[in-house]
């Protein structure tokens, strides 16, 4: 049983039984090499015979205006940074950052429910690291508000805050050029376009009426080639999905096939394994009778012979921790390199 006197024990009855000061005695938990051996243990030996914790951590951090934690906004359930392959080799990279630094990690979940800015504003950070999200997120005023440094991975910018992304656009101009040659009927596997996340098969959607910056941009992309290339974009059918996720994706990557498409650009890894895995159950040649391509290089992606978008998530998640950390030193666009494989003709 703890001693019930222990929560009305303070520092300064400690210094006081100790025939030391306040000072001393915040020396011994805070600094103990700067107390002599004698007092230090004299000092630890009535505090834990007045049943004496420690200074209070929250009070300490508040004194201090530093509580030794990176705030990590995912804009997802919690579970999706577990289960997502593009969160994980970006959080791996955050993670790292704080393991050198010798500070914490603090995930806050968003789902657009009224009590996202209240959570994300409580939380007991030194800066935070914002997972790309919608342009109208209204935690993106809070975090940008706080006086506290502030990274968005992927985007929307906002006043305040380092906006860490490799160039979407170009890269996806570029990758539809190589996965669309020689292609008749091109179709577009699309992350979701907004937070309502509604999967469905358009054809031609307007990219400025898309919410996420990523997905924009890359559309607008494909979309650059489509014109350089005398193909109609307003054509162009493009299947959403409603995760980043293999087999969710397996429906529409079919009904993209449905339509006779020959080539698709996917917008992750896991989205072009899909339409893989959709022509392996059909019989069709890759990339003879159908061309795939996704986006980020991961692990599978050389095993899978898939023409990809190279870019290191992990090491922009190291930048947005320094970035977070108040680090002003990592600048310049991330690199992203195209990935020519057998994927596509």
């Amino acid at each position: 049983m703890s001693d019930p006197r222990s929560s009305r024990v303070t520092m300064a009855l400690v210094a006081r039984t100790s025939g030391v000061s306040p000072m001393t005695v915040s020396y011994c938990y805070n600094q103990p090499d700067r107390v002599a051996p004698d007092t230090l243990r004299r000092v630890l030996e009535v505090a834990a015979e007045l049943g004496y914790k420690g200074p209070d951590p929250t009070a300490r951090s508040l004194r201090r205006r530093h509580n030794g934690a990176i705030g990590v906004v995912l804009g997802e359930h919690l579970a999706y940074a577990f289960e997502d392959p593009q969160a994980r080799r970006f959080l791996t990279g955050v993670a790292e950052v704080c393991r050198e630094r010798g500070v914490g990690l603090n995930l806050i979940p968003t789902t657009g429910e009224d009590d996202d800015v209240d959570r994300v504003r409580s939380a007991s950070v030194d800066g935070y690291i914002v997972w790309t999200t919608v342009d109208s997120d209204p935690v993106l005023d809070v975090v940008s508000g706080l006086d506290k440094p502030v990274a968005v991975h992927g985007g929307p910018a906002v006043p305040g805050a380092r906006v860490v992304t490799i160039d979407n656009r170009a890269s996806a101009r570029e990758l539809a050029a190589r996965t669309f040659a020689g292609a008749h009927r091109p179709a577009v596997l699309s992350f979701p376009f907004d937070r309502d996340r509604r999967p469905r098969l358009e054809t031609g959607p307007d990219p400025d009426e898309v919410a996420f910056p990523v997905t924009r941009d890359r559309l607008r992309g494909i979309y650059d080639h489509c014109r350089d290339a005398g193909l109609d974009p307003d054509l162009l059918p493009v299947a959403v999905v409603a995760r980043n996720d293999r087999a969710d994706a397996a429906d529409l990557a079919g009904a993209l096939l449905d339509l006779d498409a020959d080539a698709v650009v996917a917008m992750s890894d896991q989205l072009a394994f899909a339409v893989l895995d959709a022509a392996r159950r059909r019989g069709l040649r890759v990339p003879d009778d159908l061309a795939v391509a996704g986006w980020d290089d991961g692990p599978d992606a050389s095993r899978e012979g898939l023409t990809t978008i190279a870019q290191s998530l992990l090491d922009q998640g190291r930048t947005c921790a320094l970035i977070a950390l108040g680090d002003r030193r990592p600048g310049g666009e991330p690199a992203w390199a195209a990935e020519v494989r057998a994927s596509t003709r």
